[in-house]
């Protein structure tokens, strides 16, 4: 079963594209995006300073775009921890329960 990025995910996968100086077909191809939805994140990151556009070709990370970056990751792997630690708590819970019930 596959999981749906959400809105930050798309942004951090445009972004590390965008990292690599990439044209729209590649980050559209890369970050597995329709063009309408490609050309909507664009703008969005090109506005809020995390891209830019360079000679009318290609798309590169800005400082900014790098600060985000770096943060995402941290961010992302204390989500994955988070989640393990509830993923664990749930496991005792029911082996709690379990050992309450009637055998």
């Amino acid at each position: 079963m596959s999981k749906y990025r959400d809105r930050l995910q798309i942004i951090a996968n445009i972004l590390s594209i965008a990292n690599r100086r990439a044209k729209k077909t590649q980050i559209m191809y890369q970050a597995n995006l329709s063009y309408k939805l490609l050309c909507r994140y664009l703008d969005e990151v090109v506005h809020a300073g995390l891209v830019s556009f360079e000679n009318k070709e290609c798309y590169v990370l800005t400082a900014k775009g790098k600060e985000f970056l770096d943060r995402h990751q941290s961010y992302s792997r204390r989500c994955k921890n988070l989640e393990q630690h509830m993923n664990n708590v749930h496991t005792e819970k029911t082996e709690l329960e379990r050992m309450c019930s009637r055998q």
